[in-house]
């Protein structure tokens, strides 16, 4: 710092200890207000709960320790599927979504047929819901018993939840790559690049960057959405649990399905607002 008190370049900035201090203390007056009130809240809702009238019969149907440890094997060996499903979806979407939002991002007259088909599809598929998609391919498909057309459930499920997602995400990635400012591409182009290393090089690594938080938030609703499957017939978490429940006649077997979700998506949930929270503040330093 000069003699003048002004900071000179490279030097850390001053920080009054009084004012750290304090900020510090309302910090933690803060944390410790917030956890109390979460835990009063916590008790409350459960000593309402537990002293309701029909509890009893609800502990007993839905929260069955027997039934809890009878059935979480078969649920969580048939949630393996679930996850599989997810896994394989989520490799296609991601590269064909990509695919037509480039397209539908492209001013090339050649690829007007194109963006029109990706303007279409995206239209459609968006309009339909993820549960009919399923259904009309899944039993539709099999039943034009057309020679090479693979008959399983499984595969045709997948599809479907390929085809319904891709036209989500495909706006996603859109949003993003137009949210870029042309200025970015100009710069480019000024450089040197072309129009497709412009793209690969300028614009997608910042639109990637800015989607990741909603586009993290579609993959957490698709691995919820692989139970739709289970309408075809195959064998996974929530089929498991009906299978149980409509032999045992108690419904704690999906909550224990539930259960498993929940524990794949909570983390996913949370990596989602770290990314969103480090965007933030990113971009609050950008506009300083």
């Amino acid at each position: 710092m000069s003699a003048s008190g002004d900071l000179i370049e490279g030097d850390a900035p001053y920080i009054d200890p009084v004012r750290a201090a304090a900020l510090h203390r309302r910090s933690l007056r803060s944390s410790v207000v917030a956890t109390v009130s979460t835990v009063v809240f916590l008790i409350a809702v459960g000593f309402a709960t537990v002293n309701a009238p029909g509890w009893a019969s609800v502990r007993y149907w839905f929260f069955n320790g027997s039934a809890f440890r009878a059935s979480v094997g078969s649920v969580a060996s048939a949630f393996l599927l679930n996850v599989k499903i997810f896994l394989v979806a989520e490799v296609f979407i991601l590269v064909l979504s990509l695919v037509v939002a480039l397209i539908r991002v492209s001013t090339a007259p050649v690829l007007m047929p194109l963006r029109f088909v990706a303007t279409v599809f995206t239209d459609v598929f968006r309009g339909t819901p993820t549960l009919l998609v399923v259904y009309l391919l899944g039993f539709g498909m099999p039943a034009l018993q057309i020679k090479g057309l693979p008959n399983d459930p499984v595969i045709w499920g997948t599809i479907a939840l390929v085809l319904s997602y891709t036209a989500y995400v495909a706006e996603v990635f859109r949003a993003g790559i137009r949210s870029i400012h042309p200025s970015q591409r100009a710069a480019a182009r000024s450089l040197g690049l072309n129009v497709s290393q412009t793209m690969r090089f300028v614009v997608l690594p910042q639109a990637v960057r800015r989607i990741a938080p909603p586009l993290l938030n579609d993959f957490v609703s698709l691995q919820k959405d692989t139970a739709l499957v289970s309408v075809l017939g195959p064998i996974e978490a929530l089929r498991a649990a009906e299978i149980y429940s409509a032999s045992k006649f108690n419904y704690t077997a999906i909550v224990v399905a539930a259960l498993l979700f929940i524990a794949v998506t909570i983390p996913l949930a949370r990596f989602t607002d770290w990314l969103s929270d480090r965007q933030e503040r990113r971009d609050r330093g950008t506009a300083r």
